[in-house]
């Protein structure tokens, strides 16, 4: 959530419109870029149901995973065709360029189920899981979430769900 003033933006694709209307440099200037990038972000926004239920979010584990179902397979596949082609088109580190952009922002949660699940990837996508896992705001957000202590009883059965937990690094009470 994004409070703004008196206005109060609530959706991840909300918030990036907002700040993109405030501040230059959250989509690519290149405008091949920036529409291959919004398009990666909206599918993202709205899609990858089976990647968000079989690999839920986690920062602070790594997990022997379950076996991924047929529509888990496609998800990844299709992150990495994905990935691939913003990678080759625009000539990275980043997903549309040179510069970080919303779309590695809209991906980086995706960058921490590869690494928490050891899904493997091409290594366009596993290169591009390195620069952004290495990105300081992204370390940033990583430390803050391995020293918060409480857990969300629901997401850890989630999380139960998706396979054994082999290493916890999440600070403990």
């Amino acid at each position: 959530m994004l409070i703004d003033g008196e206005r109060t933006v609530w959706d991840s694709l909300g918030i990036a419109l907002h700040l993109a209307e405030r501040h230059p440099g959250v989509w690519p200037e290149d405008e091949a870029a920036r529409a291959w990038a919004m398009c990666a972000v909206a599918e993202m926004h709205g899609g990858f149901g089976a990647l968000r239920a079989e690999r839920t979010m986690n920062v602070g584990v790594r997990v022997d995973a379950k076996p991924p179902s047929a529509q888990l397979d496609r998800d990844v596949a299709r992150l990495t065709e994905l990935w691939a082609d913003g990678l080759s088109r625009f000539g990275g580190p980043w997903l549309a360029g040179q510069r970080f952009s919303a779309v590695d922002a809209f991906y980086a949660p995706v960058a921490f189920r590869v690494r928490t699940y050891g899904t493997e990837l091409d290594a366009a996508g596993a290169g591009w899981v390195e620069t952004i896992l290495a990105h300081p705001a992204v370390r940033e957000w990583e430390a803050q979430a391995l020293a918060e202590t409480w857990r969300d009883p629901d997401h850890e059965i989630d999380l139960a769900e998706c396979g054994g937990v082999t290493a916890d690094y999440r600070a403990q009470e």
